[in-house]
């Protein structure tokens, strides 16, 4: 028998009614089209990333992958003159692999780059089912070795590149940062995983927990694993690469933050991988928040419960740049 989900945090379950009713819960075909169709009302403009002209915003179109589309590449930059070369925070968005563009969830990312002085590089990676694995974790380590080659021109410090993501962005991220230790890549400092989602076989006490429950259940993680691995998800020839709670060596990492709710699909592949690093002797800094939904600072970024977990965040990237 399957235990009872741990309850959400009061402040966040009186809006979790409201917010499920425009946060999809199914992924086939047909939903996904029409959510990329819908997605550019919600896009930020170039106007709205500049936070009134903090940032210069650039659009730029680089080399992907071998063989591979180019990719486009959100950067912004302080506006401001700076007296040396800026942080750089590499960025993967969330959507499930199904959905999403450089332009989702940036805003997270830009309020750090604004209190820390940094640059911000959002990277568009192919989206599954149409490009499965392995297009959309090479297409992001092709933007960070990218952003690493030419770090200086945009102001960046090549030395000081963190790589960040939420959701699927931050599976990517955290697939992105074992490519570049596997094939002696780009090494960023640090490595900020908000959420992420790392584990196909989708079977953990969490995954079971939650199924029906708060966003991104059990049946919409498996929709989208399924988009992007198809009859492989779940069977022992995933590689660490496409679901990195897959990987057997946790060692030579970056620093690692993670965060997640005790209240959603991801909570305890999350604590896996943590503990993973922490017995392969790395670094690592993981909060559980209790209550808390799948996305629910973004959804919800008034919660008090939201206010803690960015301020967390923004505190280990202090002392991460030694600000």
């Amino acid at each position: 028998m399957t235990p009872p989900p741990p309850p959400f945090d009061p402040e966040l379950a009186a809006a979790l009614e409201i917010l499920l009713a425009r946060v999809p819960s199914a992924f086939d075909a047909e939903r996904i089209r029409e959510l990329r169709a819908g997605m550019g009302a919600a896009t930020p403009s170039d106007e709205q990333l500049s936070c009134a002209g903090f940032f210069e915003v650039e659009n730029r179109v680089v080399p992907g992958p071998e063989d591979a589309p180019d990719l486009s590449l959100l950067v912004c930059r302080p506006a401001r003159a700076a007296a040396g070369p800026r942080p750089v925070f590499y960025f993967a968005h969330g959507g499930g692999m199904v959905i999403g563009n450089n332009r989702v969830g940036v805003e997270v990312v830009l309020d750090w780059a604004r209190q820390l002085d940094a640059v911000v590089v959002s990277v568009e990676y192919r989206l599954a089912p149409e490009d499965p694995h392995p297009a959309p974790v090479e297409d992001v380590y092709a933007g960070l070795v990218w952003t690493a080659g030419h770090a200086a021109e945009i102001g960046g410090d090549p030395a000081r590149i963190v790589v960040a993501g939420t959701s699927a962005g931050g599976g990517l991220a955290a697939a992105s940062t074992l490519l570049a230790r596997d094939r002696k890549g780009p090494r960023p400092i640090g490595q900020v995983l908000m959420c992420p989602m790392l584990d196909d076989r989708n079977d953990t006490p969490s995954a079971v927990q939650m199924a029906g429950r708060g966003v991104w259940d059990r049946s919409a993680n498996e929709q989208g694993w399924t988009a992007l691995l198809g009859d492989l998800r779940g069977t022992p020839e995933v590689p660490a690469h496409a679901a990195p709670a897959r990987a057997e060596d946790l060692s030579g990492l970056p620093p690692a933050f993670l965060d997640v709710g005790s209240a959603e699909t991801f909570r305890d592949e999350v604590v896996a991988y943590a503990s993973g690093i922490w017995q392969a002797g790395g670094t690592a800094e993981l909060h559980v928040w209790p209550g808390g939904f799948h996305g629910f600072d973004t959804l919800m970024p008034q919660a008090a419960l939201s206010q803690a977990a960015c301020a967390a965040r923004l505190t280990w990237l202090r002392r991460l740049l030694g600000e």
